[in-house]
């Protein structure tokens, strides 16, 4: 893995974007605003899944909404983020925030992909339901929990 690194901090993107004075924090800034969107719009969806917030909406018809915005958002993230890493990919790869981050970021995917083929096939049945099963709270949660955490070692990869 690190002569992978080796050879990307080579590329002409990673030379590019390392040596520039303003293409790194441009990149850095849509990265953040690809995490609003992403975090913000799972984080309303957990909230309602908790029952903590809007309680009248179905938790369906929430879901179809934001979770087109949160996979724009996840797109952003992957895009930006590979370009961020390729500027500095040695320097990053042994950054144990880094390296929390993936995992966290491989524990979320897993919890999104669990939410995407098992929980949200159930999503209407709990439209009529009083209140949410303890599964959907779990999975809210989770995904909460995990995003806290993937954003924390994120902030804390240029400190470490």
């Amino acid at each position: 893995m690190l002569e992978f690194c080796q050879w990307l901090d080579q590329t002409a993107v990673g030379s590019t974007i390392r040596q520039s004075l303003w293409l790194f924090p441009a990149i850095e800034t849509v990265h953040l605003l690809g995490m609003a969107a992403l975090v913000g719009t799972i984080t309303l969806l957990d909230l309602r899944l908790l029952g903590w917030v809007t309680p009248e909406r179905r938790v369906s018809q929430m879901a179809a909404r934001l979770l087109p915005w949160a996979w724009l958002g996840f797109g952003v993230q992957v895009v930006t983020g590979v370009l961020l890493f390729s500027s500095e990919a040695v320097k990053i790869y042994g950054n144990p925030a880094f390296r929390l981050k993936m995992l966290f970021l491989l524990l979320a995917g897993v919890q999104a992909l669990i939410f995407q083929t098992v929980v949200s096939r159930k999503l209407p049945a709990w439209d009529e339901r009083p209140s949410l099963p303890v599964i959907a709270k779990v999975m809210g949660m989770v995904s909460i929990l995990l995003w806290i955490a993937i954003v924390t070692a994120g902030r804390f990869i240029g400190f470490v």
